[in-house]
């Protein structure tokens, strides 16, 4: 949603990084400190969360948003589910298994439809970039599974991963537009403010759920925000929800029912 306002994407990551760190400072003002056993997971993971972002920032600059996101997004449950069952023995049951397949098959299958819908040659590179992402994703969301379960609060696992993580972004874009930058951010401050503000919400919500179920599901269900962007997008910003989208959404909710479900 930010994208259609924010162009620039260096400056949309600065500012959502860059207030990140500003509401992590608060969060940690307010919550425990976290348990020594936290701070491996929590050094492990910024540094995945900021490979994560340079991933995603160049599968946006070599292929197109609504086809990059999903495949990035789509494919990190389904890897969330095999490095949970590896490093963390979480089993799900046939049910939950099948919901999280089919929950990613809905994501990534809208963004193949929309290369053959348009008979769009795949981008090779863009793809390989979008599924490093997703592996990026699958790996913090374990690796932070995990540390928000030792650290004993959520609230101060999430402060100290937002103060860990966010200046290195900020501080290369500063190396990279000097003296340009600061004209660059005002116009889109409160915007980015905003973003930040909702992307730190949303994942300390996560986190807090990793510490009462299964990762796997956890990560699928995350995964229908892009769904419900693809709805603000249609109600908003008049974009063509189309056939793709809501098979896209219709499966997702086949696949959240089955994960919902008990054996």
């Amino acid at each position: 949603m930010f994208g259609h306002t924010i162009k620039d994407q260096l400056v949309a990551f600065t500012l959502i990084a860059g207030g990140g760190t500003v509401l992590g400072v608060v969060a940690v003002c307010f919550s425990p400190f976290p348990a020594a056993g936290a701070w491996p997971y929590l050094i492990a993971s910024a540094l995945l969360h900021i490979g994560y972002q340079t991933l995603l920032m160049r599968s946006f600059s070599l292929g197109d948003f609504g086809q990059m996101y999903p495949i990035a997004r789509g494919t990190a449950p389904l890897l969330v589910t095999v490095l949970a069952a590896v490093f963390v023995g979480e089993s799900l049951d046939r049910w939950q298994a099948t919901g999280v397949a089919v929950a990613s098959a809905g994501l990534v299958g809208v963004a193949l439809w929309g290369m053959r819908s348009t008979d769009t040659k795949p981008q090779w590179p863009a793809l390989l970039a979008a599924l490093a992402t997703g592996v990026s994703i699958a790996a913090y969301t374990v690796v932070d599974g995990v540390g928000v379960r030792e650290s004993g609060t959520p609230l101060g696992y999430i402060g100290w991963l937002m103060i860990l993580q966010g200046s290195l972004i900020p501080l290369y874009a500063l190396y990279a537009r000097r003296s340009a930058l600061i004209a660059q951010l005002r116009p889109h401050a409160r915007l980015g403010l905003l973003g930040a503000t909702l992307s730190v919400g949303a994942y300390a919500l996560v986190l807090w759920a990793q510490t009462r179920a299964a990762l796997a599901p956890i990560a699928a269900l995350r995964e229908s925000s892009i769904i419900v962007g693809a709805a603000i997008g249609a109600v908003f910003f008049k974009e063509r929800f189309g056939t793709p989208r809501i098979a896209a959404a219709g499966l997702m909710v086949v696949g959240i029912g089955l994960m919902l479900r008990t054996s």
